[in-house]
């Protein structure tokens, strides 16, 4: 599958340009804003950890390796990318247990720079947000065009695009999907079952918002919709009313597409016809999803981009720098801004 199927349209006009992203783990880098008091004490070690090169899943065997202890008792709060220079937690389990010698865990793609007690594990999704320091490298764009598209994502966000990692190398965890789905099954393995459900429920959720933004309602609020706030799972209905209030213009408040599972929508209109077009274009997938023993959730279709500073340390360079809610993907906002190459590909400097 292409990224244009797995995603879906862009919403802010065509790429201004090329670049290469990722030549170097430096080039995309990821800090997990975590708000959470670690009191000092208790039976859990949580642990302020670089990575370079390196999965969450790699670091957390590497970890348990070195502690003498079973992967089970590892924690994270959320994936982060292998090709990349990342920080993140992660918390051991050690009742009764002296801290561990990690030093084994640690070398150059893996280092340890803080670790600290704490009465509580660390819970999947518990970060709040994560920061970004891209770099833009061997970029090939107008620097007037660029300036015009990084001031309208900072005025008006992104669509919330689940990024094309997701769904894996050419769109396999949709397919691995679809062959459960068509034999009414889930993987018995807990980590498979859990990406292909993910890849399923991240694919049709794309489906609606490319409607959207193809639409141009992607970040409008329409009666029937179920809106949300930026940091929050739960949303309600908007009728007339709530179609007028003042907080989706500031980008604190914004329309909501499915995360398929068990029950009806409970959006309405024009809303609830998206949604049942795209269910119906996938049938299989929507009824395996339903089945699954998941709740319908919601997901913001409009992504604020908090923070959002940009400059040139080099001429074909475009560094950039922003928060993100967490489960929110960095690449949808690179997509809204240039093409991205394989390294080496475009070697043209950028015209200013």
């Amino acid at each position: 599958m292409t990224e244009q199927e797995l995603l879906g349209p862009r919403a802010l006009g065509e790429p201004c340009g090329q670049a290469v992203l990722k030549a170097t783990a430096e080039d995309f880098q990821v800090d997990e804003v975590l708000d959470i008091e670690l009191s000092g004490a208790g039976e859990h070690l949580w642990l302020w950890v670089e990575k370079r090169g390196l999965n969450t899943e790699d670091a957390a065997r590497r970890l348990a390796r070195a502690a003498g202890v079973p992967i089970r008792l590892i924690s994270y709060a959320g994936l982060k990318d292998k090709q990349a220079l990342t920080r993140q937690w992660f918390s051991l389990h050690l009742p009764g247990k002296h801290d561990p010698d990690l030093s084994a865990a640690q070398d150059d793609t893996l280092t340890i720079l803080k670790q600290v007690r704490h009465s509580r594990k660390l819970q999947r999704g518990a970060h709040a947000a994560n920061g970004f320091t891209l770099r833009l490298t061997q970029l090939k764009a107008e620097q007037a065009a660029l300036e015009q598209r990084l001031q309208a994502i900072s005025e008006q966000g992104i669509p919330n695009y689940y990024g094309a990692q997701r769904f894996g190398f050419e769109g396999g965890n949709v397919a691995h999907a679809r062959h459960f789905a068509e034999r009414g099954e889930l993987p018995e393995k807990r980590n498979v079952r859990s990406r292909v459900l993910s890849a399923a429920r991240s694919f049709l959720f794309n489906r609606v918002l490319a409607e959207r933004v193809a639409a141009g309602t992607w970040n409008q609020a329409l009666p029937g919709d179920l809106l949300a706030f930026t940091d929050s799972r739960s949303f309600f209905a908007a009728g007339e009313a709530e179609c007028q209030d003042p907080r989706l213009a500031e980008l604190d408040l914004h329309p909501t597409g499915p995360l398929w599972g068990e029950g009806a929508s409970p959006s309405q209109g024009a809303t609830l016809d998206v949604e049942q077009r795209v269910a119906a274009a996938e049938p299989q997938l929507a009824a395996w999803l339903a089945q699954a023993d998941m709740a319908h959730e919601r997901r913001i279709l409009r992504l604020p981009i908090s923070g959002l500073t940009w400059h040139y340390p080099e001429p074909d360079i475009l560094q950039l720098e922003f928060v993100l809610p967490a489960g929110c993907f960095a690449t949808a906002l690179v997509r809204e801004i240039v093409e991205l190459l394989p390294a080496g590909q475009t070697d043209n400097p950028c015209v200013f």
